[in-house]
């Protein structure tokens, strides 16, 4: 079985003088609760084989905490499209996933990852805070088969 976790970026720094909504970085908050959501993947067993992140900083940088803090082995490949992307581009690139994997986490933004969860388990009303994970279990085996309504929510949980 499949299995892809939906992340979305830790709480970034408004506040921030870059200016530039692409650079803008973790908040202290969103440092801890990216760490936090690492820790706490390693520790119920659902460490990803390999992390599809957005290029924005700040979901960049949710994902390189959460490896260091859950010790996964696994490598993080950036993904420019899921900057202001829509879900079906998303979907896209997931289904190019090898499937000898058999876990993917993907690091990315709102409103893109809940309108993705809610069309992956068929409907519904889906909502990802900051640094939530949402575990999404493929029903039917291949990554290429990834489409709306293929998916089982297994749990979506929050830092807090």
């Amino acid at each position: 079985m499949k299995t892809l976790l939906v992340m979305r970026h830790a709480k970034s720094d408004w506040g921030s003088p870059s200016g530039d909504d692409h650079e803008r970085p973790l908040a202290a908050r969103g440092v801890k609760a990216a760490q936090r959501m690492g820790a706490f993947l390693a520790g119920e067993g659902s460490v990803p084989q390999v992390v599809v992140s957005s290029t924005a900083v700040r979901a960049r940088t949710t994902a390189e905490l959460a490896v260091e803090a859950g010790s996964w082995n696994c490598p993080i490949v950036t993904e420019a499209d899921f900057y202001a992307a829509d879900p079906d581009r998303v979907l896209e690139v997931v289904r190019q996933t090898e499937e000898d994997v058999e876990r993917v986490l993907i690091a990315g933004h709102e409103p893109t990852w809940s309108t993705l969860v809610a069309m992956l388990i068929g409907g519904g009303r889906v909502r990802m805070p900051t640094a939530a994970v949402a575990r999404l279990d493929l029903r039917h085996g291949r990554w290429s088969d990834l489409a709306p309504a293929t998916c089982e929510l297994r749990w979506l949980i929050t830092p807090k």
